[in-house]
Formats: C-alpha cells, sequence, structure tokens
C-alpha cells in the first residue's frame, strides 16, 4: 500500500532529476503507465509484488495505510481519472514543457490523493489533504492568465480557511483524547457526551470537509475554479479531487471516528439537500457550459451527502457507488467539453450547436455521461440514485427520497439543455469547418462511457458486492 503514495512521489523526484529532453518526452508515457500499475494492482491483486503491499526498504507502513472498502473504491477512481486526465493533455497541452511540469504535479496529486485515502489518523489526513490542495492551487493557476488566477485565489482563500477549521478540531479533538489515530477518538468520543468542545470539534472537520468538497454554502470557489482551470485540470478537479479532500474525507471521519450521531446526521442531511437544490437550479441558468457542469458537479455531491446522512449500511453503499459514478461520468463530461472548446474557441452554448452530425462521437459519448448522472437505465448512475432513495425511504427520511428524485428529473432537464444547445440544431456559420475531436479527447471519452454502460448493465449482478463494500468500515454508533 505504501508504494501507492511513495512510487508517484519517487517518479516526480526522478523525472526531474534527469530532466533531458528524452526524459521531458517520456513523461506523459510514465504517468500514464504509473496509473495502469495502480489499477492493475489495485484491480487484479495477483499482480502485486510480494513484501511491497505493507513495506518498502524495510519500513513497516501497515501501521500508517490501511485498505477498506471506501479506500479500494477511492483509489480505483484516483488512478482511472489520473490516467483519463494524462491521456487529455496529450491533445490539450501541446507545449512540452508545460506538458512536463502538468505531469509532475498529477502524479504528486495522485501520491497525495493515494496517501488520504488511506491513512488512519486525523494529523495525517490533514497533511495529505494539504499536498492535494497546494497540487491543486498550482494546477488551477497554470495558464496564469486573469480567470485561472482569480479561480486560484478563491480556490486558495477557502481551502486555507477550511485548513484552519481541520486544524483547530484536530487541536481539540487531541486534547479530549490524547490521540488523533481513527481508533482511539472512536473509541474515546463513544464515552464522551456529545456537547461543548465535543460536539464543536466535530462540526468543525465536517464543515472543513464540506469547504474542500463545495457543497453550499461553501460553494463559492468552484465554479470559476472548474470554469478557469487549463482543460485537463478541469477532468482531474471535477473527476477526483474535490471528492477526495472534501466528500471522502467526510465520510471518513463519520463511519470511522465521529459515529453517525443525530447531531452530525442533521448536518449531512440538511447541507446534502441544500447542495442538491441549489445546485440543480444554478445550473439551468447557466451559459457557459464548464460553469454548468461545476454547479452539476455540486449538486451530485449532495446526493453523496444526502446518503451518508441516512446513517445505514445501504445509503453508505449508494454514496460510494455514486461518487464512483460521478467521478466516471463528470470526468468523461469535462473531456468532452474540452473537446468542444478546443474545436469551436467557446464556452458559451448560445453561440454553438448542430455538432452533433461534426462531431459524432463528442456528442454520442455526452449522451452516455449525461443520463447516467441524471439516473436514467440502465446506466450506472441510475443503479446508485435508486440505492440513494431506497436508502432514505428505508431509514425514514421520505420528504429527503422525494427531493433526490424531483432534482433527477431537474438534472435531466439542464443536461438535455446542454445537449441540445450544444449538438443539435443549425450550425452557426463560423463554425461550418468545425471537425470531431483528436484521439487524446475521443479515447478518454469512449472509455470512460464504457465504464458507465458495462457497470450500469452488470450492477444487477453484483449489487451483493456493492453492499458489502462499505459494511467493514461502518461503526454504526448513534449516542
Amino acid at each position: 500500500m505504501a508504494s501507492l503514495v511513495l512510487v508517484p512521489f519517487l517518479l516526480v523526484i526522478v523525472l526531474n532529476l534527469v530532466n533531458t529532453a528524452a526524459i521531458r518526452r517520456a513523461a506523459v508515457a510514465v504517468g500514464i503507465g504509473w496509473s495502469l500499475i495502480q489499477l492493475a494492482w489495485l484491480l487484479f491483486p495477483q499482480t502485486r509484488l510480494s513484501g511491497l503491499d505493507s513495506s518498502i526498504f524495510g519500513i513497516d507502513f501497515s501501521s500508517f495505510f490501511a485498505l477498506d472498502g471506501l479506500s479500494l473504491v477511492l483509489l480505483i477512481s484516483v488512478g482511472l481519472v489520473g490516467l483519463v486526465t494524462l491521456i487529455t493533455c496529450l491533445a490539450t497541452v501541446p507545449d512540452e514543457k508545460a506538458r512536463f511540469s502538468f505531469v509532475n504535479l498529477v502524479l504528486l496529486t495522485m501520491a497525495g490523493l493515494n496517501g488520504l485515502v488511506m491513512v488512519r489518523d486525523l494529523f495525517s489526513l490533514y497533511v495529505y489533504i494539504e499536498v492535494v490542495a497546494v497540487a491543486s492551487f498550482i494546477l488551477i493557476s497554470l495558464d496564469r492568465d486573469k480567470l485561472a488566477l482569480e479561480g486560484a485565489f478563491k480556490y486558495l482563500v477557502l481551502s486555507a480557511s477550511a485548513s484552519m477549521l481541520m486544524l483547530l478540531s484536530i487541536s481539540a479533538i487531541l486534547l479530549i483524547c490524547g490521540s488523533t489515530s481513527f481508533d482511539t477518538v472512536h473509541s474515546v468520543l463513544e464515552q464522551v457526551p456529545q456537547k461543548g468542545l465535543v460536539a464543536s470539534a466535530m462540526v468543525l472537520f465536517v464543515v472543513a470537509a464540506f469547504i474542500k468538497g463545495g457543497l453550499v454554502p461553501f460553494h463559492g470557489w468552484l465554479p470559476d475554479a472548474y470554469s478557469s482551470a487549463p482543460l485537463s485540470v478541469s477532468v482531474l478537479l471535477s473527476g477526483i479531487i474535490t471528492k477526495t479532500a472534501g466528500v471522502y474525507t467526510a465520510m471518513r471521519i463519520v463511519t470511522s471516528v465521529f459515529g453517525f450521531t443525530p447531531m452530525i446526521q442533521s448536518l449531512l442531511l440538511f447541507i446534502g439537500t441544500v447542495s442538491i437544490i441549489f445546485g440543480a437550479l444554478a445550473a439551468l441558468n447557466q451559459k457557459d457550459f464548464r460553469r454548468m457542469l461545476a454547479y452539476s458537479s455540486i449538486s451530485q455531491m449532495g446526493y453523496i451527502i444526502v446518503a451518508l446522512g441516512c446513517g445505514t449500511v445501504y445509503g453508505m453503499a449508494g454514496a460510494l457507488f455514486h461518487l464512483f459514478n460521478h467521478a466516471v461520468s463528470k470526468s468523461q463530461l469535462f473531456v468532452n467539453a474540452a473537446a468542444v472548446e478546443q474545436e469551436t474557441g467557446s464556452r458559451d452554448m448560445t453561440k454553438l450547436g448542430g455538432l452533433a452530425s461534426r462531431m459524432p462521437v463528442t456528442s454520442g459519448t455526452s449522451v452516455v455521461a449525461l443520463l447516467s448522472i441524471a439516473g436514467i437505465p440502465p446506466l450506472a448512475g441510475f443503479w446508485s440514485k435508486l440505492v440513494i432513495i431506497i436508502a432514505l425511504w428505508q431509514s425514514g427520511h421520505h420528504n429527503y427520497a422525494l427531493i433526490a428524485v424531483a432534482a433527477s428529473t431537474i438534472t435531466l432537464g439542464y443536461f438535455l439543455l446542454l445537449q441540445r444547445r450544444m449538438f443539435f440544431g443549425k450550425t452557426p456559420s463560423e463554425l461550418s469547418g468545425i471537425k470531431e475531436a483528436r484521439a487524446g479527447l475521443l479515447v478518454p471519452a469512449l472509455l470512460l462511457s464504457a465504464i458507465a454502460i458495462a457497470l450500469g448493465i452488470a450492477f444487477p449482478a453484483a449489487i451483493n458486492w456493492f453492499v458489502k463494500l462499505p459494511t467493514g468500515i461502518m461503526n454504526m454508533v448513534v449516542h
């Protein structure tokens, strides 16, 4: 497990120590190779080298890192989105020097994300979140234009605020529990009344995770960062960074540290529902397709948080499955957005139209992704939303379940609006010469579409496996 953190760090060091013209040209291949190795390591355990799972250079890392169902899904998502991002940069980052810097930052981000999802104590969790935050800030501002710097600055300010809240929470928890280990803190908090300093520490950490994830009302940075970042960076941000630094962090500290207290559940259900509604309604009013996708992400992350707020195994299973589905389909939509923006030079949907005949693969894969996120069968997104709605209904949160269903119809509405404006209708005369995107953008779109279709078809047969994933990590403690 430690190799998932150390190897990408070492690759960054080696790439920059050697730093010859040949190495710079091979950097993308190195990054893609590592992403494939990570996926193989996770999906095919027989590929793992004996002794590297818990020990490297004679150092035992088993006490620092652990792998469970939640970590496994996130690590697979990191590997997949990292792979897609690096392939996409072949078509969107033409300058060799810029591409080399981009690959280094992606590898650094993957190392931070991998560490984040495997650590077993709060302070280490914070450290890895900061590694990801620093790399993300640089990635967002990589183009150094006005909008990119503005988006990066907003991200920096709110991310730093969240970091301060996390440190305050960790300090209070350390005073109360004498440790930051997940297991120790959880055991101590079971014996302590959930009020005063304890309640404040818990709320501060959860709120900090909401800020990192861009949930309402802490979402101000997210649309600007997603829309102003370089094309390939938007794929990485939307696909995995905010989900891991924010949503995963909330999932982990609730399930493994704080437990499902009434206070925590109420906070999760309220913030999740507000995010679902606000994100969906805000997406309806966007002309910039990247900003529409950004607000859509806020709404879909709300579904994950609401499912977590159920406090049940089925709720956790739905949250985990929807997180993966959203990583797949939203990454794909940002790849499609990159293809359209690169070919047309515009993000304004009112200036586009009729691209389906000129970009059939981009249009077709976009339909698959948007229908999956909207929850249309038999695609993967349908099943994760269905599990979430069933979990809400079974846990007695009927109103939340009805809101989740209603918001899905709004989701379908704004995505159909996006598809109609961009790909149907009459093509503006200035776009008459538009052609299909390059392979660097088509291959990731086809790969992610295939995953959404295959997972949707296979889900009924694999439902028991998905439900079992979170069972071992649920500390179903209601104080």
